[in-house]
């Protein structure tokens, strides 16, 4: 919500009743996540009112999935291409082909 804009930041997030029958699931589970977010900086807490979307909210969201995708997708990418002999510059060209090949093919679903 955060990161596709649906909250912006001093906005009022939803209440974990409705997060529960959202989402269905259990509402430990709710609490848990609003707690983890709240320990993260993404969302405070207004005593007696809710729970608000930080400031610096979807830049904290975004810093933390950057990070994430060099570990999950980037490092091995790049240790596979070295177990694969393929040189620097290669690797880098192919990923800007592969960026490019993407690019056209949502320019193609975009105009059919």
């Amino acid at each position: 919500m955060i990161l596709a804009r649906q909250l912006g930041a001093d906005e009022q997030v939803p209440s974990s009743t409705q997060m529960v029958k959202f989402f269905q699931v259990n509402h430990l589970t709710v609490l848990k996540g609003m707690n983890l977010l709240v320990d993260e900086g993404i969302i405070y807490k207004k005593r007696g009112v809710g729970m608000f979307v930080s400031a610096d909210a979807r830049e904290r969201i975004q810093r933390a999935r950057r990070d994430a995708f060099v570990g999950e997708f980037v490092l091995p990418l790049v240790r596979e291409g070295r177990r694969l002999g393929i040189a620097r510059g290669e690797l880098a060209s192919i990923v800007s082909r592969a960026i490019e090949e993407d690019r056209n093919h949502d320019d193609e679903h975009h105009h059919a």
